[in-house]
């Protein structure tokens, strides 16, 4: 799948203004976004995170991931710096949609953890595809960047782009009581390297 850039505009947030640039896959049924601060083409690596779209998380609070949390520590750590990226991919749950994530938190109210609920369901773990990020990095020309995340996944993804990570930066926040089954299971299934407790994405 590939994705064609559309439009950008001004996006002012409590953490300052981002230039948003729209894009949409090939097949016109997904359109992704990604955030910008500042001069981003200098060549000078970029901070950046890959986010993928989490409805529950991201809009309406949900304490079940620390998505919404990472989101928004991701665009202030980039306002503070006053330069960065987020690529903010329609990947809901892990690649496989709205609908299916309900059934999957259905199935994990009844014991079962996130990545046995994704397979149940018949899905892989991660469904994720981050091949779509080359004509977003080709469009902002990025070519260095330091990551905020803790998944290896996504440092190999850019790497496998071409990007030099030059650095990983761990990025963990918004830990409760509500999301450590699923904290402790991307950290041992998912393989997702930890610096507190177990938590982090």
């Amino acid at each position: 799948m590939t994705v064609s850039y559309v439009e950008s505009s001004k996006l002012p947030t409590p953490w300052g203004i981002f230039e948003m640039h729209g894009f949409e896959d090939s097949d016109g049924d997904k359109e992704h976004v990604v955030l910008s601060m500042g001069d981003v083409r200098s060549g000078d690596p970029v901070l950046a995170r890959i986010h993928s779209e989490c409805l529950t998380g991201d809009a309406l609070f949900s304490l079940r991931c620390d998505c919404g949390a990472q989101l928004q520590a991701a665009m202030h750590r980039i306002a503070v710096e006053g330069r960065g990226v987020i690529f903010y991919l329609r990947q809901e749950g892990r690649g496989i949609g709205l609908l299916n994530k309900i059934k999957a938190y259905n199935l994990q109210d009844k014991g079962a953890d996130t990545v046995e609920a994704n397979e149940q369901l018949g899905f892989g773990a991660d469904m994720r595809d981050y091949s779509i990020l080359r004509t977003m990095l080709e469009h902002l020309g990025i070519k260095k960047i330091k990551l905020m995340t803790n998944n290896p996944r996504k440092v190999k993804a850019l790497q496998d782009l071409g990007v030099d990570v030059v650095e990983r930066l761990a990025h963990e926040s918004g830990r409760n009581p509500h999301n450590a089954k699923y904290l402790a299971t991307k950290k041992g299934k998912l393989g997702h390297i930890l610096e507190e407790g177990d938590d982090g994405q």
